[in-house]
């Protein structure tokens, strides 16, 4: 039904997910490296695994600026991180939102492109605060609460735009808890699996379920 794709969106090129809206964007100091090679990491390699050196390695900053601009070390640059990802992905939403004029295709839409983006990445991205919300929110207070606030800063988006399209405030806050809900087990699968089915299958039943009405 709705053959548009995130290419036709002006999405060209594969970038980790939190970084779709940027591209070509050049970052504008180390401090901006260093975030962003943390944002990279953390999606394809969870937090637990990803070091203080092999950001530094592979951001190409010195030692020195990571600890200037992070004092506190790796906990203060994971929360950093997911903010800018917060904020990235918030912007990717409103984006296809904005350019899709009907509320029910703009999701199918955003959530077909998703699955194009994890596929195009080998499966190697996608979901990219879950691995910290699984490894770190239980024992760590500040990720916790960085990672519930990007959260619901996506299902604030999803709702204002079903809310847009004549549904309750109530009816759009329980299916944008259902959507994110839905989209993070869909990427989890979709990587364990090596397939971007599972995405699929939920943009068509999210899909049927919006048809229905408000």
């Amino acid at each position: 039904m709705y053959s548009k794709n995130w290419l036709s969106l002006g999405l060209t090129e594969y970038r980790p997910v939190y970084i779709i809206l940027y591209v070509g964007v050049k970052m504008s100091n180390k401090r901006d490296q260093i975030i962003e090679t943390t944002c990279q990491l953390i999606e394809i390699q969870g937090y637990h695994a990803t070091g203080l050196n092999q950001i530094l390695a592979e951001s190409g900053a010195p030692k020195g600026s990571l600890y200037y601009y992070f004092p506190e070390g790796k906990e203060e640059l994971a929360i950093a991180a997911i903010e800018r990802t917060s904020r990235g992905i918030e912007g990717n939403i409103q984006q296809v939102m904005t350019a899709v004029p009907d509320p029910i295709g703009a999701i199918n839409q955003f959530i077909l492109g998703l699955a194009e983006v994890v596929e195009a990445s080998g499966f190697r991205a996608g979901g990219p605060i879950t691995a910290v919300a699984v490894e770190a929110a239980s024992t760590n207070e500040r990720l916790r609460l960085a990672c519930r606030d990007a959260y619901r800063r996506w299902q604030d988006t999803f709702a204002a735009r079903l809310r847009a399209g004549g549904y309750s405030d109530n009816r759009a806050e329980s299916l944008s808890t259902l959507i994110i809900a839905a989209l993070e087990g869909a990427i989890i699968l979709s990587r364990s699996q090596q397939d971007a089915r599972p995405l699929r299958q939920v943009a068509a039943e999210i899909d049927a379920l919006l048809q229905t009405g408000a």
